[in-house]
């Protein structure tokens, strides 16, 4: 155990945080995302929420300039719940709202992505990292 490293950040997900550079991005996805299918790297944590794991990574990842975070925008553009939570979990007022197919596309060059036990829909988010020690513009 770390102190002050929130639970949730697995050592392995925390060496692939670590390992990622500026404007690499990690994808925390829903439990119906296809992360095998477009990921080389993927951590699975079950039992766990897209928008808390999120605050987790942004515990120790910083945002990168705009946009800083994608989310997979709803079928017909509505503005659900957990795109909110995961908006505010991110430290963010400005996501950019990205087309189902066009997210997987982008999803697929991140570095790392996360798997959660969310099972609510569109409760994906891509996350691009920031320059440790220097404030951000997200």
């Amino acid at each position: 155990m770390l102190e002050g490293i929130n639970p949730l950040l697995t050592g392995e997900l925390l060496l692939h945080l670590d390992r990622m550079g500026h404007s690499d991005a990690v994808v925390v996805a829903d439990a119906h995302f296809p992360a095998w299918a477009l990921g080389a790297r993927v951590v699975d944590l079950p039992g766990t929420t897209t928008p808390d794991v999120l605050a987790a990574v942004r515990s120790v990842v910083p945002l990168d300039d705009a946009p800083a975070l994608d989310l997979m925008a709803s079928a017909d553009g509505e503005v659900l719940d957990v795109q909110r939570e995961l908006a505010a979990a991110a430290a963010t007022d400005s996501p950019r709202y990205v087309d189902r197919f066009e997210y997987y596309e982008v999803a697929k060059s991140a570095y790392v992505i996360v798997r959660t036990g969310e099972t609510r829909k569109y409760g994906n988010a891509l996350l691009r990292k920031g320059v440790v020690g220097h404030p951000s513009a997200g």
